[in-house]
């Protein structure tokens, strides 16, 4: 395999490269040869994860947050990732809308309006009337639980132990050397290696169903504004056509490309919340806003823990319970893309310290999704009608927003803005920005596998950069034609079977962390101070030798 990565120009682990390479084109050849047989093994994985399962994915994300805040308030919160003098790379502006935009902007694009509207049509919770005013404060509490500081926590654990064991030790940059304090130096040898390829089909995957749900918004945009159709052939062009623009971006590398995207699209995203908060119920929206987080975090204690133990899990029966569809899709969806995050993240952040970056990364996206989900969910559920008397006297406009979403879910944000003046302009920009959100992923996403690959920070010969965006756009592309009709259930079975296996995996950082956390203990470094990686075999003795 070196022959051969050497013939054809590759700087990169030609075992790693080549598996995970072999097993993506797999994947799509089987997709295309029998889709129902794949679909249907998708479906019975999801089936049993979800009903033996979903409380593991809901005790570990509260367990992840709980050891992030310790790391970060605990003597080693000043510790600096890299060097003691070093210092960020990007100011906090730009570090934050790089991390947010490759991280969950075309999410809260999509179910920005959705999800609260789902929830007060259809309250999860028991006792609680539709479109009640009880129904509207738990459809908030919900949303931002789901993309606020529980999603956060599922990219920030892996990008402190990323940032942790790359920028300080100088280990490789891949998924695997964050197990070094467990696996020595078989982070080089198979296990390390099938960490790292399971980490790259993970992220491929993750991006993938974003992608997807991205193509699928874009097209619900396009025949809104235009009239075409919005099914399987349009949103595979789309992605074709995005796929373009993000393999350009890649092609332009990290500080050009994605960082010029990243900044531009932000921006555009900001602008369009303002022009719903000045032309939509201003006072109203600004009263949301406040209120909005005495209800999260007044909500968060019992949503965090909340099992749905008592719901009906028989697939057979059409009933997959609330949280099967909802919260442990979200953290299986989430947790994909944290290696790709992760890396992304720590990347990005190199110079910060543990404080700085557990605080940073948690809390400065978190408030963002906060207002958003505060400005564009309660203007929508305003507009349907919060409570009896409100949905009476808007008699035939109640519900029009509820009626797209029961329609197609990638409606929502484009019958939301009807009720806004220059209706075709906005749309047109809602649609923009989630296209650049879409290249943003997908560059951003595509540069980090290679990484993965490389194990350098530098990135790999163009063509080589080029191969991984090309496929995330065409495992994405199939999982559309796997979707056909049944759209997004069938993509959140794909991406609930995948999610397990990493979930375990970013599990174990937290006791190679603090195996590191020990190590530095042991050796008394200077605050700051960055060990090498001999030392880190030497330190490790000579405590046991003690």
């Amino acid at each position: 395999m070196e022959r051969l990565a050497a013939r054809l120009g590759l700087r990169t682990d030609p075992t790693i490269f080549f598996i995970s390479a072999g097993a993506t084109i797999v994947f799509v050849l089987a997709l295309v040869i029998a889709p129902d047989t794949i679909g249907a093994a998708f479906a019975t994985g999801r089936e049993w994860i979800v009903t033996n399962l979903g409380w593991f994915f809901i005790f570990g994300v509260n367990l992840w947050l709980g050891f992030l805040i310790w790391a970060a308030v605990s003597r080693h919160g000043h510790i600096r990732l890299g060097p003691r003098d070093s210092r960020p790379d990007y100011d906090n502006m730009s570090w934050f809308t790089m991390l947010f935009a490759g991280g969950i902007g075309t999410v809260l694009m999509f179910w920005g309006v959705a999800e609260p509207i789902s929830h007060f049509m259809e309250p999860p919770l028991p006792g609680v009337e539709p479109y009640s005013e009880q129904a509207a404060k738990d459809g908030i509490s919900i949303a931002i639980y789901h993309l606020g500081l529980h999603t956060w926590t599922i990219f920030t654990l892996p990008g402190l132990a990323f940032a942790y064991f790359i920028n300080r030790y100088d280990l490789p940059v891949r998924v695997s050397s964050v197990f070094y304090p467990l696996l020595r130096e078989g982070i080089h040898g198979p296990v390390g290696k099938a960490i790292d390829i399971a980490s790259i089909l993970g992220t491929l995957f993750g991006v993938a169903v974003s992608l997807g749900l991205g193509s699928s918004q874009i097209a619900a945009g396009l025949s809104e504004l235009f009239g075409v159709g919005d099914g399987t052939v349009t949103q595979v062009l789309i992605l074709a056509v995005l796929t373009c623009v993000a393999v350009g971006s890649i092609v332009a590398g990290l500080d050009k490309g994605v960082k010029m995207l990243s900044n531009l699209n932000i921006g555009m995203a900001i602008a369009l919340m303002v022009f719903v908060l000045v032309c939509g119920s201003t006072l109203f929206l600004l009263r949301g806003i406040v209120e909005t987080f005495g209800l999260y975090f007044g909500n968060l204690p019992r949503l965090a823990f909340w099992n749905d133990m008592l719901a009906d899990t028989n697939p057979d029966n059409g009933e997959w319970g609330w949280q099967g569809s909802w919260t442990v899709f979200y953290w299986a969806w989430t947790v994909t893309w944290s290696p790709f995050i992760g890396l992304f993240v720590a990347r990005i952040s190199r110079g910060r310290t543990i404080r700085e970056f557990v605080f940073g990364v948690l809390l400065a996206p978190s408030l963002f999704t906060l207002i958003w989900f505060a400005i564009f969910g309660w203007q929508a559920m305003e507009f349907d009608g919060i409570g009896q008397a409100a949905r009476t006297a808007l008699g035939d406009q109640a519900g029009e927003i509820s009626d797209a979403v029961a329609e197609s879910i990638p409606l929502a944000m484009f019958a939301f803005f009807e009720h806004f003046p220059f209706t075709s302009i906005v749309q047109g920009l809602a649609v923009i920005i989630v296209a650049i959100f879409f290249a943003t992923s997908s560059d951003s996403a595509s540069l980090v596998v290679d990484m993965l690959c490389t194990g350098t920070p530098d990135p790999g010969p163009v063509h080589q950069r080029v191969f991984w965006g090309a496929a995330e756009g065409l495992v994405a592309a199939m999982l559309i034609v796997l979707a056909g009709d049944a759209g997004l259930d069938a993509l959140q079975q794909v991406i609930t079977v995948v999610g397990l296996p990493i979930f375990i995996l970013v599990t174990m950082m937290i006791p190679a962390l603090i195996r590191g956390f020990m190590l530095e203990d042991i050796d008394s470094v200077s605050v700051g101070k960055r060990p090498q990686l001999e030392g880190f075999h030497k330190d490790e003795a000579e405590a046991s030798s003690s």
